[in-house]
């Protein structure tokens, strides 16, 4: 008799909740934020405005996720009890991965802030980086509450994230970003239309002002049937 082989699951998309937990179902959907920013925000970044800073941010993520994987592999600290019940003992739990992202993420996006190098420098400009603390705090109370991690799991990959995130923005602060106006005129750079917009203390209306100036400088437009 053949014996089914065993079948595993993608742990950053499989996030399972106990049935008829409201609370636990909305934690499930927070869990999955670093798959949105990691696919929706960093992917529709390269597609839609390809700009250097995202780039270094979203390279600065993956090496930070390879960083925390291979602590776990060094330290394999066990998941809590309940990962039987989630399918998910096979992996290692300390630090966790979740809490690594959002924390390095919503770190990065407080500095780009503090130092004007953000999308929007007007008096929302706070709101970006308040609203990624508010989600990274979210994703690791959902770690716990789902069962997937201890709470020092949880607040290790934390303290991992926020250290990394800082240290990444240093090493772009100090070393790399002075380097962005020549890096955007290599080959490939000018192929695929890659730019430096950390000039720019307001991107945002920088590009909606050129955006409107360009359509009026336009002898026709878009017309609606």
């Amino acid at each position: 008799m053949n014996v089914p082989p065993l079948l595993e699951t993608v742990e950053i998309t499989d996030v399972r909740y106990p049935k008829g937990d409201h609370l636990g179902h909305f934690l499930a959907w927070v869990s999955l934020v670093p798959v949105f920013i990691s696919v929706a925000g960093f992917l529709s970044h390269l597609i839609f405005r390809r700009d250097l800073q995202g780039l270094f941010c979203a390279l600065g993520h993956v090496i930070s996720l390879l960083s925390t994987n291979f602590i776990k592999n060094i330290v394999k600290q066990a998941r809590p009890q309940t990962c039987a019940m989630l399918g998910v003992c096979h992996s290692y739990g300390w630090p966790s991965n979740h809490s690594q992202f959002t924390t390095f993420f919503a770190s990065y996006v407080s500095l780009l802030t503090y130092r004007r190098l953000g999308l929007c420098n007007g008096k929302f400009k706070w709101v970006g980086a308040a609203l990624a603390w508010c989600l990274a705090f979210l994703t690791m109370y959902s770690r716990v509450y789902l069962g997937y991690h201890t709470f020092d799991q949880v607040v290790a990959g934390a303290f991992l994230g926020f250290v990394l995130g800082i240290f990444w923005f240093w090493v772009g602060y100090s070393f790399i970003f002075c380097s962005f106006p020549a890096i955007e005129n290599f080959k490939l750079c000018r192929m695929f239309s890659i730019k430096d917009t950390s000039h720019i203390p307001d991107v945002m209306k920088f590009e909606y002002e050129n955006s409107k100036a360009a359509r009026k400088a336009k002898a026709t437009g878009y017309k609606c049937l």
